[in-house]
């Protein structure tokens, strides 16, 4: 007997209807990036501008100097580029000059300029409750990483607000040191001997060079202060923590011992103090017996002089004695100190502290046979190898081509001078052999443009023409070549 659940049964083949097969077109909106004139390197870099045009047309009202006539706008804008980029190479005497309403410009330059745009500008934006997009913070992540050292928007917020506060405190207490020893001087009122301290505390702390207490007939302005150890240290002081770097200082006031700080605070302590030492040594051999120097003081003066001559002529500029009257050993190594300059994220100039120990430790480590450049037991990885070979060639050939401008500029200055201003100016540091008044309109400029350029940096130019970087997803077959 059949089983009825066994009979065959029909089999229905379903076909796909023709409105089911029609191709449909999926459409997205495109992806909205932020201009990329309106990225945060190109915003820093037209900020900049913007305070040096109106800072520069300002200092060339009548109002502005003492002679109540309108500044050349060479004198004006080469001012005010100095001011803005805390450099402090100046065409005419600050002090005598300008009037009080010029030098508050300057001051208010010198400040800005000092604390970093960026920092500024985000401390602002977080006044007024203002909030980054989320491409805004991923076009921001390499910029930021590498000049103030924080990754994300949410670092810098949290440092730019205890930043400010901690750089407004060192202003402050600075001012009230230095108040101490210059009251009354040269019949000084209580109201300008503050603003004369004030100005001299954020122009040392912001590494500035600037100075409008009054001048000696011949030499710097500091050099009435040769003798005078108590306010060198001070000064001295607000130069080595406005140099180290913002995320230095915070990483020593948390960790307070040494072995428990980071890799990048090591190789800044160590490194810029093997540096302070090695300047301090050049000035001491150097010019201990140079009458026009360090011979022409006190045996007592020599060593405060030489210490605060290495802090202060590798990233600030003030002096006390004349580097147009040092020894040619001295230009050449503190040209060298100057390319160099302070930490990251610091007021001050140069291709960087870290960019030179990173490439010493890659030589280090080269010799001792390592693979890898190695630090403090630490590997550096290798990008950052790579960006500071590329940060210090491009300084290099910067200073090159601007020194070789010049000598064609300004034929009659001798070449070591001609490289000492342009290192220091390229670098932000202010120290001058005392050529830059007797510079060509042309020659002026150039130290324009190498002012603007060493403060922005070679590493935000690169950011500015390529935001953020492309991780490659594949590699050349390697091939050995022949060195040495």
């Amino acid at each position: 007997m059949l089983n009825r659940r066994s009979r065959p049964r029909e089999t229905v083949i379903r076909q796909t209807r023709p409105r089911d097969v029609r191709r449909s077109v999926a459409q997205f909106a495109p992806d909205r990036r932020p201009a990329r004139a309106l990225s945060t390197p190109y915003i820093l870099l037209l900020g900049f501008i913007l305070l040096i045009v109106v800072g520069g047309l300002l200092l060339a009202l009548p109002i502005a100097n003492h002679q109540n006539v309108i500044t050349s706008l060479d004198i004006s804008f080469f001012t005010a580029i100095s001011a803005v980029t805390v450099t402090g190479h100046t065409v005419v005497p600050t002090s005598t000059y300008w009037s009080p309403f010029g030098q508050g410009i300057i001051f208010v330059l010198m400040l800005v300029g000092g604390l970093g745009f960026m920092v500024v500008s985000t401390f602002l934006l977080l006044v007024i409750g203002q909030r980054s997009t989320l491409q805004e913070r991923m076009m921001s992540s390499g910029f930021m990483r590498d000049t103030v050292g924080m990754e994300g928007m949410q670092g810098l917020r949290r440092i730019g607000r205890n930043v400010v506060l901690l750089v407004f405190a060192f202003y402050v207490l600075g001012a009230v040191g230095i108040f101490w020893q210059v009251n009354g001087l040269d019949g000084m009122s209580l109201g300008e001997s503050l603003w004369n301290s004030t100005f001299l505390s954020v122009s040392a702390f912001n590494n500035a060079g600037l100075n409008i207490l009054p001048e000696l007939p011949t030499g710097s302005s500091l050099a009435r202060f040769a003798t005078n150890p108590i306010l060198l240290f001070m000064t001295t002081v607000l130069i080595i923590l406005g140099g180290l770097g913002w995320t230095v200082l915070l990483d020593i006031y948390r960790n307070r011992r040494f072995r428990r700080l980071g890799l990048d605070a090591k190789l800044v302590v160590v490194t810029s103090l093997i540096l302070w030492g090695f300047g301090a040594a050049v000035l001491l051999i150097a010019e201990f017996s140079n009458p026009e120097t360090l011979g022409g003081l006190a045996w007592s003066d020599r060593v405060p002089g030489a210490i605060f001559g290495s802090a202060s002529g590798r990233t600030a500029g003030f002096t006390t004695i004349d580097f147009g009257q040092v020894k040619e050993i001295t230009k050449l190594a503190y040209a060298g100190l100057m390319f160099i300059g302070g930490g990251a994220g610091s007021v001050a100039g140069g291709i960087k502290v870290v960019t030179f120990a990173v490439i010493v430790a890659a030589v280090v480590s080269s010799l001792r046979g390592r693979s890898h450049a190695e630090a403090f037991g630490r590997e550096i990885h290798q990008s950052q190898l790579h960006r500071a070979l590329a940060v210090a060639v491009l300084g290099v050939a910067i200073a090159t081509l601007l020194v070789a401008i010049l000598t064609l500029t300004d034929p009659d200055i001798p070449f070591v001078n001609l490289l000492f201003d342009t290192v220091s100016a390229l670098g932000t540091t202010g120290a001058s052999t005392g050529i830059v008044p007797d510079l060509s309109l042309a020659g002026k400029v150039i130290f324009m443009v190498a002012m603007f350029v060493g403060r922005l940096g070679p590493v935000t130019l690169a950011l500015t023409l390529v935001p953020r970087e492309e991780a490659t997803v594949y590699r050349f077959v390697r091939e050995r070549v022949k060195i040495g």
